[in-house]
């Protein structure tokens, strides 16, 4: 008898017990948002990969297109413009692209980084893990200022310095900072549409892009243009560049992941072969037309092949990234050797030819490549001809809102500037016109 009370009163308190429990984890509230110290550490290199982009790569890469007397010139206006796109980033250009208010064009709060702080945070694409709000806000400041400085490679060698400084702070107001919203903010109207874009497709490149060749019309062509041989001073110069830009990508790529996961891995590994069939086919591009396979080709295919995987370097597998890369390469060769001589417009240094061109076979070859009939990592809840529409809607908007802002912040540019060096500054190179110093002193 004893024996069973002693079992029936275990019995008891063990039910008791689990209850209590039951209760206890009912009651507990939700489990605090994790900070992955792994994934942080790989946005902060990530961020400073896409710095590397800008300063040296792209100064470099550009800077080495150009002819001797414009070098400094050159990499003077990306670096300042991409300085400019930090500081307006922090005082406002965060809180258009993300603020906590907004609507499906633009957001608003947060002006100055107001109540961020080393304990806030921000969202990844896996629930229950979070960044630092400061790396977020770092790693996007960096998109903007690479973005800005692309726009300059169709107007070096004859736009002013001032002018460049106006117009980065009006451009990127408003257009930059909109079309990141609409496309990468939850709300914005790109992203509610469903529309792909990973690392910048329609962002960064085809925004660059597109803005590039409005402003190289609204400037006019240089003087000498198509009279004068205006080869790149150094090649050398730009090879490296180019190696610091393809570096630098994955930063921009796999770290628009927000985590170091398969995501990431898959950017990654999409950003090498691309790049590598870019390369590879521009050459061969080259070659059929009846030319010899070139250094310049051979960089200008390799930017072709990043500039196309952007949008698809999480949203593609390895081979549809290879095919985008081909199609890229052949196209915008097409675009600077075929198309602009044609139409006769002045883009110094390919800026639309490749990062326009390529952007947009990017966004719309996300489409297909998304799809896992084709290697991709979709669902398949979308038809590909369901989200080539989505793609093509979110390209041609990106194409319409850059080129009216871009109007709007050149003629701003010019009001306050007169925007074009003179002629005489033009001829003597505008290192010494503008700046006061030589490249290279013999």
């Amino acid at each position: 008898m004893i024996r069973k009370m002693m079992l029936g009163l275990a019995a008891t308190g063990g039910s008791l017990m689990a209850a209590s429990a039951a209760w206890a984890q009912e009651a507990a509230p939700a489990a605090a948002p994790v900070v992955d110290k792994g994934d942080t550490a790989w946005m902060m290199t990530s961020t400073l990969l896409v710095l590397l982009m800008v300063l040296p790569g792209l100064a470099l890469f550009y800077g080495g297109l150009t002819r001797t007397k414009n070098m400094l010139s050159t990499m003077t206006q990306i670096g300042a413009a991409a300085c400019l796109a930090m500081v307006i980033w922090v005082a406002y250009g965060y809180g258009l692209a993300f603020g906590p208010e907004g609507n499906a064009f633009i957001a608003w709060g947060k002006w100055f980084l107001a109540g961020v702080t080393p304990d806030s945070l921000a969202d990844t694409f896996s629930d229950g893990f979070k960044l630092p709000e400061y790396v977020f806000v770092s790693f996007q400041m960096t998109f903007a200022a690479i973005t800005v400085a692309l726009v300059l490679g169709s107007v070096v060698e004859r736009m002013k310095f001032a002018a460049v400084m106006v117009f980065a702070a009006v451009w990127l107001t408003i257009v930059y900072f909109p079309i990141a919203h609409m496309v990468w903010a939850v709300g914005g109207l790109f992203f509610e549409m469903g529309a792909l874009d990973f690392a910048g497709g329609t962002v960064v490149h085809i925004n660059a892009g597109v803005s590039a060749l409005v402003a190289a019309l609204i400037l006019g062509k240089r003087i000498g243009y198509g009279k004068d041989i205006m080869a790149p001073h150094s090649l050398t110069m730009t090879m490296i560049g180019t190696g610091l830009l393809w570096v630098g990508w994955f930063g921009f790529n796999a770290g628009s992941a927000l985590e170091a996961n398969g995501s990431a891995a898959l950017a990654m590994i999409n950003t090498f072969v691309a790049t590598a069939v870019g390369a590879l086919v521009w050459m061969l591009a080259e070659k059929l037309a009846g030319h010899k396979a070139s250094a310049l080709g051979f960089c200008s295919g390799i930017i072709a092949g990043l500039v196309a995987v952007t949008p698809a370097a999480g949203n593609s597998g390895p081979l549809g990234a290879m095919a985008l890369g081909a199609v890229a390469a052949v196209v915008c060769f097409l675009a600077v050797t075929v198309l602009k001589p044609k139409l006769g417009y002045d883009d110094s240094l390919d800026a639309f030819g490749i990062h326009g061109v390529g952007g947009i076979v990017g966004a719309l070859g996300t489409a297909v490549v998304y799809s896992p009939l084709l290697g991709g990592p979709g669902d398949g809840s979308t038809s590909i001809a369901d989200q080539l529409v989505t793609q093509a809607a979110a390209t041609g908007a990106t194409i319409v809102w850059a080129s009216i802002g871009t109007v709007i912040a050149m003629y701003v540019a010019k009001a306050l500037t007169g925007i074009r060096v003179s002629e005489e500054v033009e001829r003597t190179g505008l290192d010494l016109g503008e700046h006061g110093e030589r490249a290279y002193n013999y």
